[in-house]
């Protein structure tokens, strides 16, 4: 202890590790934020995606809600045999999402794959369409019509190998069919 106190009073050229140690520290810190920086990018650009392929899903059910809201406040219902049947889909949101992203299905993962391997993965989709009451007796408060969508953004870590776990977010896009009229 005193041989290291004694070298870091003294002041003939001890500071050569110092300032390879300081420079380490300096590219680690580079390396992370660079990391943060490429996590939060994809994750934007998937929610990106995401939401327009769910606001698509959404306008694709306009010739099934549009005349219900034109006529009145319900959502998506068709007249047959006799009675008044949801009519909604939640379209193809996966198939959206590969054209948009440039993704394929890899044992039930949509992964985006560079040269490397794979860059990010998305999994877990799961869509909730709410459909507006038929014929509410009040207007007041009701709910309109929305999809919400659920979906599992993995990416791994180019920083640290295996040492380090993988990313995981869970993305929540909401849409809603607004009429402008």
């Amino acid at each position: 202890m005193r041989k290291f106190l004694y070298r870091l009073k003294n002041k003939k050229g001890f500071s050569g590790p110092w300032v390879v140690v300081v420079a380490l520290i300096g590219v680690m810190l580079f390396v992370v934020i660079s990391q943060y920086i490429r996590l939060m990018m994809i994750a934007a650009g998937v929610k990106d995606a995401v939401q327009s392929a769910v606001i698509s899903a959404s306008v694709s059910n306009w010739a099934n809600v549009y005349p219900c809201i034109r006529e009145g406040y319900a959502g998506g219902y068709k007249y047959k045999q006799g009675s008044w049947n949801e009519r909604i889909t939640t379209g193809n949101i996966y198939g959206r999402l590969s054209n948009l992203l440039g993704l394929k299905n890899v044992g039930g993962k949509y992964c985006s794959v560079n040269g490397d391997g794979v860059e990010y993965a998305v999994y877990g989709l799961s869509v909730n369409i709410d459909n507006s009451p038929f014929a509410p007796s009040s207007t007041n408060g009701i709910q309109e019509f929305q999809a919400t969508s659920k979906i599992t953004l993995e990416v791994p870590l180019s920083f640290g190998g295996d040492l380090l776990p993988p990313m995981k977010v869970d993305l929540l896009v909401k849409s809603r069919y607004m009429p402008k009229f």
